[in-house]
C-alpha cells in the first residue's frame, strides 16, 4: 500500500464530503467503531488516520497487532478477525459537531451491521458516542451489560489526541482487558 501524502488545507476542506469505507466481515472477533471521520482521516481515506491519534499505538500496545500498523495498512486487521467502522459516517472538523439524531441514526446503522456481519463485540471507540447512540447516559468504560444483536458491547475512551481525559497508557490498559476477555 502507497503511503498517502499529507492532505493540502483544500483536500481537507474538501474532504467535509467523503466517507470511508468500513472495513467489515463476517464473524470478526471485534469490531472497532469510532465516532465518525475526522477530515484528515476522510482527506486520506484511511481510519483514525490523523497523526496524533492513538487508535494504532493503543492497538498495538494491548496487542492487538503484532506490529504498530499504520493507518493505509488497516486492512491487514481483518486478517487477524478485526474490522473498523463509525457511529456516524458524516465528515466533520470535531465530533461536538454531530448532532444527536446523527447518534441515534448512526446506533440503528450499526445495529444493521453487526446482525450482518456477527462480531463476537463491538468495542465502541467513544463512550459519549455509545451513550448517546443507544440511550444509555450512565454507561461506564468496559463490557456493558447489554448486547447488540447478539454481539457483546464494550465501551472505550475515543483515542483521538484531542481526548485529554486519557492518555495512551490509559488506552492500552483499557484494550489491554478487551484483548483478554476476548480470547478466553
Amino acid at each position: 500500500m502507497t503511503i498517502p501524502p499529507k492532505p493540502t488545507k483544500a483536500e481537507l476542506a474538501a474532504a467535509v464530503h467523503k466517507t470511508v469505507p468500513d472495513l467489515l466481515a463476517p464473524g470478526l472477533s471485534v469490531l472497532f467503531c469510532g465516532i465518525n471521520p475526522g477530515l484528515y482521516t476522510a482527506a486520506i481515506g484511511h481510519h483514525f488516520g490523523r497523526p496524533g491519534n492513538r487508535f494504532w499505538p493503543a492497538l498495538h500496545g494491548a496487542g492487538f497487532t503484532p506490529r504498530l500498523l499504520k493507518p493505509w495498512e488497516e486492512h491487514e486487521l481483518l486478517a487477524l478477525g478485526y474490522g473498523i467502522t463509525n457511529m456516524v459516517q458524516r465528515t466533520t472538523n470535531a465530533a461536538s459537531e454531530l448532532s444527536p439524531d446523527e447518534y441515534i441514526e448512526g446506533g440503528q446503522r450499526l445495529t444493521r451491521i453487526v446482525q450482518q456481519y456477527q462480531p463476537r463485540v463491538v468495542a465502541f471507540l467513544g463512550i459519549g458516542a455509545y451513550r448517546s447512540a443507544f440511550g444509555r447516559p450512565k454507561a461506564q468504560l468496559g463490557l456493558q451489560p447489554e448486547t447488540l444483536a447478539g454481539s457483546a458491547l464494550w465501551a472505550l475512551p475515543s483515542p483521538s489526541g484531542l481526548n485529554a481525559n486519557h492518555q495512551l497508557k490509559d488506552l492500552v490498559a483499557l484494550l489491554t482487558v478487551l484483548r483478554e476477555w476476548v480470547s478466553t
